[in-house]
């Protein structure tokens, strides 16, 4: 197999009808992209010219039937299927659902055979996905189950990081899913990932309080103290640089946040509200805590701007940029860990 010299993105097409053909046909308009990357898109070639006539753009597409026979210079799409698709933007399609899944399982197949480097995700509609064969509420839930490891939602911009204990649940479940199996398990995971991917040596990591001003001593709950707390203090004791509950309601709006490295919310709108709100257009989603790189941008398929050439790709491109620095930072981890320096004795 060719082995490009920069690293090769492979790419999932996520939902036809929504703005992911939009979104990086854009992104790699610009030729800087493919002097950082190859990037290999799993969809066919006949769709994305489509979705390059809609836009009236003049990249050139290198439409390739195996994954060997990318070049690196060029906007590789790997043809997983053959026949034509009938694309209607803005519409909630089944059949176009299960062309998003061909797309995920073969790209997810290619990372895993280490065929491509790191993967970018494209959104999908998780209500028209769902089949026989794929019942999984998304791209992350499928990963964890094919990569090794332990599946973490962690959104990023810049230096700010949110993690979450519990995800794609609902708030009348959280509190029961609260352990402190669960919460050691997810700061561990943040830790490792703020190590390995993003070079922080001694990461900090805040977690907020599950209740109102995290439980107000046990007035509004007694998680925050039962749980919450003792499993900080349980891993601050044993070298982890954690810390909190903190009251939700004010820690972001107040600038706390900027004093860590990660923070860890206890459900998803408790740190998804406050993420997109200070980051919304550049924000990655980025599921830590597996082998194999994975990002994707923090927007859905956006039906109701699909095929109107308004989509933003800001987003998709920091997922780009976020795949490849974080390649970077674990293979010289990696060397680092493997490798250490090794210091010779003074004898006085």
């Amino acid at each position: 197999m060719k082995k490009a010299e920069n690293i090769i993105v492979g790419i999932s097409i996520g939902d036809l009808n929504g703005i992911g053909s939009e979104v990086i046909l854009k992104t790699f308009e610009d030729p800087r992209m493919l002097e950082l990357c190859t990037p290999v898109i799993f969809a066919n070639v006949k769709i994305l010219s489509f979705a390059k006539k809609n836009l009236d753009a003049t990249i050139a597409l290198h439409g390739i039937d195996k994954i060997d026979q990318f070049l690196p210079g060029k906007i590789n799409v790997l043809n997983v299927w053959k026949e034509g698709v009938n694309v209607e933007y803005g519409a909630n399609d089944e059949n176009i659902g299960k062309y998003a899944i061909k797309s995920f399982t073969a790209a997810t197949a290619a990372l895993k055979e280490g065929q491509i480097d790191v993967l970018v995700t494209a959104p999908i509609n998780k209500y028209n996905i769902q089949s026989e064969d794929f019942k999984f509420p998304g791209h992350t839930d499928y990963l964890d189950q094919e990569l090794e490891g332990n599946a973490l939602m962690l959104m990023v911009q810049d230096d700010l990081r949110v993690g979450l204990i519990t995800d794609h649940i609902p708030v009348n479940e959280v509190a029961s899913h609260l352990t402190e199996a669960l919460i050691k398990s997810k700061i561990e995971t943040v830790k490792k990932s703020l190590i390995q991917d993003f070079s922080i040596n001694k990461p900090k990591i805040a977690v907020l309080g599950l209740n109102p001003h995290a439980g107000d001593g046990g007035v509004i709950g007694k998680e925050d103290d039962e749980i919450l707390r003792p499993t900080i203090k349980k891993l601050f004791e044993g070298g982890t640089l954690v810390f909190g509950p903190y009251a939700a309601d004010g820690f972001f709006g107040s600038g706390q946040y900027e004093k860590f490295d990660a923070v860890i919310a206890t459900y998803h709108d408790q740190g998804l509200i406050p993420f997109k709100t200070l980051s919304f257009g550049k924000g990655v989603n980025y599921t830590a805590g597996l082998n194999k790189i994975r990002t994707s941008p923090d927007h859905g398929t956006a039906y109701e701007i699909a095929g109107k050439g308004i989509a933003d790709p800001n987003s998709f491109k920091e997922a780009v940029y976020l795949a490849i620095d974080i390649y970077h930072s674990r293979n010289e981890y990696a060397i680092i860990t493997e490798k250490p320096l090794k210091i010779k004795e003074k004898h006085l």
